[in-house]
């Protein structure tokens, strides 16, 4: 009996830690652009106990997924292709996929017309009832419904936006970058860097439509080109990030009407900096206290302090990308690591977050993958 515990006992220590491992682990998914000889949606797995990544390769094989987001639950996940042809109409499209949490594999369920060229963002409201879209090269703004199966109904929403800006070779018409819902669900914000506005919309969840609100946008410095929005909780500030002049617009928020007021403007580059730049990305950490972004042509991320009074920034540091072309980073949902995108150089690299001051510690992580855009993750449950 004696020897039977002795060989049983290390096979149940074995299989409760590779138990423990598992609830810990995470599906962390990779959008890409496929014209230089990536395909499509990568995987991999990683532990955020110890920041061990393990690839799983290629998951779904589709043109430009360039952004994608995961449904409530885990169990499907959206992306956009970011193409200006669809079934040999003008327009892009969105693709809906399950996931298979065992594989992380994707099973292509759907693919519709995005109803403009070039869509750049996708985001689900807070319901998970309702996809929403942002059509670059189109210039406007729809809203789908989700079916129980995941999949996509005909558009409760469509509104096209009209306009200039002073950047003749950027701002030729409307360009919407970037669509998300307030944190009470009860607003829509659209980020047009073409015509420099954030457009704000109410949201109607039982129907899915939009109607404006009060004037129907907020302006922007000319040649801004207001690219992605952060919206940290407790949802009084909001931060316009503004792709063509490397600043960050802050404002207060007011939940109950939906009004925002301009508080600052601040640049996201060092002093010492004097090439050209291109603001990517935006991001806040769950608790409000830090907002990051990414440059490229610095090739940084940049932190900030959010001070919580006034909801001000006070930069705090830059760290190289560790590759060229930053265009997306995303923060782990326990907070502590940090995965960054370098387009140009084919490489996803990660940091290690200080809990207690946001700042950065690039990791001897580097992952390869070409042409890297868009991370999502999927916990396990």
């Amino acid at each position: 009996m004696r020897f039977l515990k002795l060989i049983v006992l290390p096979f149940i220590i074995l299989l409760v830690i590779s138990c423990s491992t598992r609830v810990h682990e995470y599906l962390v998914y990779v959008g890409t652009y496929t014209g230089k000889g990536s395909e499509g949606i990568y995987a991999y797995r990683f532990n955020p106990v110890n920041g061990d990544l393990r690839p799983i390769g290629l998951v779904a094989k589709t043109e430009n997924p360039s952004f994608i987001t995961i449904g409530p639950g885990g169990r499907f996940l959206y992306a956009v292709n970011e193409i200006d042809s669809f079934q040999n109409k003008p327009g892009g499209a969105v693709s809906v996929f399950a996931i298979n949490r065992e594989s992380g594999k994707l099973t292509l369920l759907q693919q519709v017309p995005s109803l403009g060229a070039s869509p750049a963002h996708l985001s689900l409201d807070k319901s998970g009832r309702y996809l929403m879209v942002a059509n670059y090269n189109g210039g406007n703004a729809v809203v789908f419904p989700v079916e129980r199966d995941g999949k996509l109904g005909q558009h409760s929403a469509f509104i096209q936006n009209a306009g200039s800006g002073p950047n003749a070779r950027r701002q030729a018409g409307p360009h919407a970058h970037f669509i998300r819902v307030s944190n009470d669900n009860r607003y829509v914000m659209v980020a047009d860097l073409g015509i420099d506005k954030v457009l704000e919309y109410r949201f109607n969840v039982d129907n899915g439509s939009l109607i404006p609100v009060d004037s129907g946008f907020v302006k922007l410095d000319p040649g801004s080109g207001p690219r992605h929005i952060a919206f940290p909780p407790p949802g009084k500030f909001v931060y316009v990030l503004n792709e063509l002049k490397s600043t960050i617009t802050c404002f207060s928020y007011e939940p109950k009407s939906g009004m925002m007021h301009k508080m600052q403007t601040i640049s996201t580059l060092p002093a010492s900096f004097a090439g050209e730049n291109t603001a990517a990305e935006i991001t806040a950490d769950a608790n409000g206290r830090f907002l990051y972004v990414s440059n490229r042509g610095d090739n940084s991320i940049v932190l900030f302090r959010i001070n919580p009074d006034d909801g001000r920034l006070i930069p705090v540091e830059w760290v190289s990308s560790g590759g060229k072309i930053p265009r997306n980073f995303e923060l782990d949902p326990t907070g502590k690591w940090l995965f960054v995108a370098n387009q140009d150089s084919d490489n996803i690299v990660l940091f290690q977050v200080d809990q207690s001051s946001g700042q950065l510690n690039q990791t001897s992580q580097t992952l390869r993958l070409i042409s890297p855009v868009c991370i999502n993750f999927l916990k396990n449950e």
